[in-house]
């Protein structure tokens, strides 16, 4: 039951072509642009960032960039990518290791703490988010990060409670992540102690659907 989670995720359609290289070399100049772009993004913001800059930065031409990344979006993108593929690997490994109602409740709060404690400490993160939302595209890979990281809770829950009805505990999974995300963009812009609170607000709502999911409708004979 635990398994069946895909460990990809699809790529809208309109989504700009990336070179992907293939020579230790190529490989070297696209992570020296990539951490080029975090720092501008770092020290300006993502509304700010600019591929002249990161060309300069990058100390390559704009042609040679545009061979790499053809937009800001899909430079965003692949950032956004590397943090949701850590992200995911965290839950995954977290919520395969529930075995009961008491390590489901732990599992779930530790990975809100970790994870409102890592947007914190990255500010670059909140940046790359402030990207994602003027895009539709960017916005589509955050829905479908949500369908996962809601997919993953939703095996873990069902494990816990197998009488429990498996497409509403699936849509409850994946509404509890994604508002998870969006209470994370609240807290970050707010003054910490204040933070804290939403998100401590956002656990405690959000576990009382976790941990009394609906039941199956037993039909008598």
């Amino acid at each position: 039951m635990r398994k069946k989670t895909s460990e990809t995720l699809e790529q809208p359609a309109a989504q700009a072509v990336r070179r992907n290289p293939t020579q230790q070399r190529s490989r070297d100049r696209q992570e020296r642009i990539l951490a080029m772009a975090t720092q501008l993004i770092a020290d300006k913001g993502s509304d700010q960032l600019k591929m002249s800059e990161i060309a300069e930065r990058s100390e390559i031409s704009i042609g040679s960039l545009y061979q790499y990344f053809p937009d800001k979006s899909s430079v965003i993108r692949t950032l956004a990518e590397r943090y949701n593929a850590e992200s995911r690997r965290c839950i995954a490994e977290a919520m395969e290791a529930v075995e009961d109602a008491h390590g489901l409740r732990a599992a779930y709060s530790q990975l809100l703490d970790l994870y409102y404690e890592i947007v914190m400490t990255t500010p670059v993160m909140r940046d790359i988010w402030s990207g994602m939302q003027a895009d539709k595209q960017l916005l589509q890979l955050e829905l479908e990060e949500s369908r996962v990281a809601g997919a993953l809770l939703a095996q873990a829950m069902l494990h816990v409670y197998p009488d429990c009805d498996e497409q509403q505990v699936e849509e409850s999974a994946f509404l509890i992540w994604h508002l998870g995300e969006a209470t994370m963009r609240l807290a970050v812009t707010c003054a910490p102690v204040e933070g804290r609170a939403l998100v401590e607000a956002f656990k405690r709502m959000s576990l009382r659907e976790i941990m009394e999911p609906a039941r199956r409708d037993i039909v008598l004979p």
